[in-house]
């Protein structure tokens, strides 16, 4: 009997030239619009400069594209820097079952192998396909209770760039398999290096997208690995997951795509502040409030909102972007939570600090029994004159069942990736909208902070 490993290797492999719908490819360009977007700005910002500072000397030769140095790079390289780089500004996508970003590892590792191959636009579709669907799958599978100490993108990412990588460079079913296997004995990334201000969380999707990819490269030439490391008594199901379920990593294997079911996020923050988020928002357009009138507000939201957003003291930015006192705050203040909310001056906005310090953040058991398959919050906001206004937020805007539409997409594209690469950004929008059909993915959009130079 295959193990879960070899089930999800053979799928991976025969995406190299299985059918695959416009419906799907469709999805899959827009994850790489999602993804472009995110990493633009992030390439200009700590800690993508120090990887690029650190790794100069691995700069300037190899095929594949660091981005913001616009450099030349080895596959691995490109892949931990661009990873890194498109988790800095948290607006990249999720996978909401298994708690997951699985655009910053897959992508960054199937973009840096298909430069340097030189591969065309429909090989690199169907290697991201694959990476997020085996991916999706096993974080799924090891889901919720993975997430009380391990950071998904980090640890299920590794997967994902090993899956990509591998349709990527064309190998065989077992090949795939061992790669497979090699990635989760390098898989970790611990929930305590993100609930601090630190430059931990991107460098974790970075980690995933390069030993996922030296996964594929080790066993393209003949590297092995444990095939049931997976669901193994001493595997990874059981080191990292109360009770693994590895019926739900093969259900529906080839007829159902988890990539056509991301979330694209529309708040530049955390994703489990969002529902919050869209209740304030929802709230203040239905009564008309004023932020002058608001005694307190109370967000009822699962352990994941109360554990790493629940925070209702925020100096910088990285503890803006986790919390949701404060994003709620900014988005009643300023009516967005976008880039400009972590600016300095709007970190210290008194009007939003002193309503962050109104915020509590609290347990719900509805919104706790709701997760992870649905993102959910209670509010209740009191008026100083006694008036409670509340709203139960069943979804997230940008999640499946609310998702942002082609054209919401395409302006959030422009807002994130114009102030990097300026006109450069249309003629880039224009190529990823018919990414399947391109000869080659070799994108070289010069970046704005180096043209200044």
């Amino acid at each position: 009997m295959p193990t879960i490993a070899e089930t999800l290797a053979d799928y991976a492999a025969s995406l190299r030239t299985a059918p695959i719908s416009a419906h799907v490819r469709h999805h899959a360009s827009r994850v790489v619009i999602d993804w472009f977007a995110c990493l633009l700005p992030g390439s200009l910002l700590p800690p993508a400069t120090s990887l690029i500072e650190g790794l100069a000397d691995e700069l300037g030769h190899g095929n594949a594209i660091v981005y913001g140095p616009l450099a030349a790079a080895p596959i691995r390289t490109a892949a931990l820097i661009n990873g890194t780089a498109s988790h800095i500004i948290e607006f990249d996508d999720i996978f909401r079952d298994a708690v997951y970003h699985p655009g910053c590892p897959t992508i960054s590792a199937a973009l840096a192998v298909a430069q340097s191959r030189n591969l065309s636009g429909d090989a690199l579709v169907r290697a991201i396909i694959a990476g997020y669907e085996v991916s999706t799958r096993i974080g799924v599978a090891v889901q919720p209770s993975h997430y009380d100490f391990w950071h998904t993108t980090g640890t299920i990412g590794t997967f994902g760039a090993a899956a990509a990588a591998a349709v990527a460079l064309g190998l065989d079913a077992t090949q795939t398999a061992h790669a497979l296997a090699n990635a989760a004995t390098m898989a970790a990334a611990l929930q305590q290096a993100f609930r601090s201000d630190a430059h931990s969380k991107p460098l974790h999707a970075g980690h995933a997208a390069e030993a996922g990819a030296l996964a594929a490269l080790g066993a393209s030439r003949g590297m092995t690995g444990a095939l049931d490391v997976l669901e193994g008594e001493a595997g990874f199901g059981a080191a990292m997951s109360k009770a693994a379920n590895w019926s739900r990593a093969t259900a529906d294997l080839g007829t159902r795509f988890n990539i056509t079911q991301m979330t694209v996020k529309n708040h530049g923050c955390c994703g489990h502040a969002f529902a919050a988020i869209d209740a304030a928002l929802a709230l203040h357009k239905q009564h008309g409030f004023s932020v002058d009138q608001i005694e307190r507000i109370r967000i009822g939201g699962y352990r994941a909102t109360v554990d790493v957003t629940g925070r209702n003291q925020v100096s910088t930015a990285f503890e803006g972007r986790f919390s949701t006192p404060f994003t709620v705050a900014t988005a009643l203040v300023h009516g967005s939570v976008r880039l400009a909310a972590f600016e300095p001056d709007r970190l210290a906005d008194p009007v939003v600090q002193a309503l962050t310090k109104k915020t509590e953040v609290v347990l719900d058991a509805q919104c706790t029994a709701d997760f992870p398959g649905r993102r959910s919050a209670r509010m209740d906001i009191t008026l100083k004159d006694g008036t409670v206004l509340s709203r139960y937020q069943a979804t997230r805007k940008g999640d499946p069942d609310d998702p942002l539409t082609d054209a919401e997409l395409a302006a959030k594209f422009r807002e994130l990736a114009t102030p990097a690469i300026g006109a450069e950004a249309e003629p880039l929008l224009a190529d990823l909208l018919r990414l399947d059909q391109l000869q080659s993915v070799r994108f070289r959009p010069r970046m704005l902070a180096q043209a200044a130079e």
